[in-house]
C-alpha cells in the first residue's frame, strides 16, 4: 500500500518583482526557512488583506520603503516538505514616502534578508533562488 503524502498547510504569499532602471531587485533569506535562497521579497497574505495591500506592507516591513504594485507576474504552487506555497507575483516600482517636507523614495534597506542585490535580467540565473520563486524568474528574464 502506497505511503500518504504529509498534510501541508497551505499559505498564500506575495512577492515584489521591484524594476529600477532595467534591474530587478533581488533578495538572499537570512537565517531559517530556505536560509541562503534568493527571492522576490514579499510575505504572507494576512486575513482581510487583498495580495496587493499584503505586497506593500510587506515590502515596508522588510525593506523600509514604499512599492507602487503593477500587473501580476504569475502565480505558481510549490510543494516544500512542511508547506503548500501559492505565491504571486507583481511588477513593482519604487514609490515616493512623502516626509514632512518633500516626497522621497527611500532606497530599500534589508530588515529581514541577508544581503540585497540589483541585477540586469539576463543576470538572474546567477544566483540560487527559493523553488516557489523559479518561474517568476523565467518570466521576468524574458519579460522586463
Amino acid at each position: 500500500m502506497p505511503t500518504p503524502e504529509p498534510v501541508r498547510r497551505h499559505v498564500a504569499v506575495v512577492g515584489a518583482v521591484i524594476v529600477r532602471d532595467g534591474l530587478v531587485l533581488c533578495a538572499r533569506r537570512g537565517p531559517g526557512s530556505q536560509a541562503g535562497l534568493w527571492e522576490f521579497p514579499g510575505g504572507k497574505v494576512e486575513a482581510g488583506e487583498s495580495p496587493t495591500e499584503a505586497l506593500a506592507r510587506e515590502v515596508r516591513e522588510e525593506l523600509g520603503c514604499a512599492v507602487t504594485v503593477g500587473d501580476e507576474v504569475t502565480t505558481t504552487t510549490h510543494a516544500y516538505e512542511a508547506v503548500t506555497v501559492t505565491l504571486t507575483t507583481y511588477w513593482c516600482s519604487l514609490a515616493a514616502t512623502p516626509d514632512a517636507t518633500h516626497a522621497t523614495v527611500l532606497e530599500p534597506i534589508p530588515h529581514e534578508h541577508a544581503e540585497l542585490a540589483w541585477l540586469a535580467p539576463a543576470e538572474l540565473d546567477r544566483l540560487a533562488w527559493a523553488p516557489a520563486d523559479i518561474p517568476a524568474v523565467e518570466l521576468v528574464r524574458t519579460r522586463a
